[in-house]
């Protein structure tokens, strides 16, 4: 674990990405995988839902919040998603003291090639993981992302050293505290990777109507131990994890397509607008029209 008096590197850390994170939010690097982010604000707890990273953060301060849990990350502790789930979010930053960290992007072949090189499988009665976690960042793992981060800033030698340093960084997750939600990802027969096979059909299909027992089939599990892992792996069950993509994903279509809350409402499977506007209403605390035009304001 990384000691808190260990700061020349974490000194550094932030001077890199205070570099690289050149815009407010998401700022893309040269490798496709990597991405850098910067906020100056206070960022309420408002839901969101991201595909499967690594995210380290130099400076400042995030929160994640799934059921009853609370993930917290900072510049000695880096957070892991391991599956799409949508869970809430708050993020601690100034002007004075941006939040300033890298995200990486999991990468399943990668993982696997890895995985088959370190023989290093979970055992299969193990308890199936979370798919979401934050732990204290290694010093193994603080020295690979300073290094990835001083080859970004270098875009020449990106290309080539940059997709290595992202190797071992993965790596080190793998061999953390908490390294077996990725391990179980990478599995292909383990429950945890059949959850993550539900939701890919759930995030490719949520427009259409979609019936649990198919999902438990696909699964290959009763209904009941396909509801009762579901729950195990992303804190909700497979009705409301669908709901909640929905919604994501309608919202999404009204600030970037600028529709309006009926067509999205159908372009997500809703058939009820009534309903649909009830339920956004509530998930995100604000109508439809509302939260359209405060993320076109806010970009959060």
């Amino acid at each position: 674990m990384l000691k808190k008096q260990e700061l020349p590197e974490k000194t550094r850390m932030v001077q890199l990405l205070d570099a690289l994170a050149t815009a407010e939010g998401f700022t893309d690097s040269v490798l496709k995988d990597v991405k850098f982010l910067r906020a100056t604000r206070h960022i309420l707890r408002r839901p969101r839902t991201h595909e499967p990273c690594i995210v380290i953060v130099g400076q400042g301060r995030k929160c994640g919040y799934l059921g009853d849990e609370v993930y917290a990350y900072d510049s000695y502790n880096y957070f892991v998603l391991t599956l799409p789930l949508p869970f809430e979010c708050e993020t601690i930053a100034s002007p004075e003291e941006p939040l300033l960290a890298v995200s990486i992007s999991i990468d399943l072949t990668l993982l696997g090639e890895l995985l088959a090189q370190m023989g290093d499988y979970p055992v299969p009665n193990k308890p199936v993981p979370r798919g979401i976690y934050a732990t204290p960042l290694t010093s193994e793992l603080a020295n690979a992302t300073l290094r990835l981060l001083e080859c970004l800033s270098r875009p020449a030698h990106s290309h080539i050293l940059g997709p290595q340093i992202v190797r071992e960084i993965i790596y080190w997750v793998l061999r953390g505290k908490m390294g077996d939600a990725l391990r179980a990802l990478a599995i292909r027969h383990s429950c945890f990777s059949q959850i993550a096979k539900v939701l890919k059909k759930i995030h490719n299909e949520y427009h259409k109507k979609i019936d649990m027992g198919f999902l438990a089939r696909e699964a290959n599990m009763s209904k009941s131990s396909f509801h009762d892992n579901f729950k195990s792996v992303t804190a909700t069950t497979p009705l409301q994890y669908l709901k909640t993509i929905r919604l994501h994903k309608a919202r999404m279509l009204m600030v970037q397509d600028g529709v309006t809350a009926s067509s999205a409402a159908t372009s997500v499977g809703y058939e009820s607008v009534s309903q649909f506007s009830r339920e956004f209403r509530r998930f995100f605390g604000s109508s439809p029209i509302v939260e359209a035009k405060r993320m076109r304001i806010t970009g959060d």
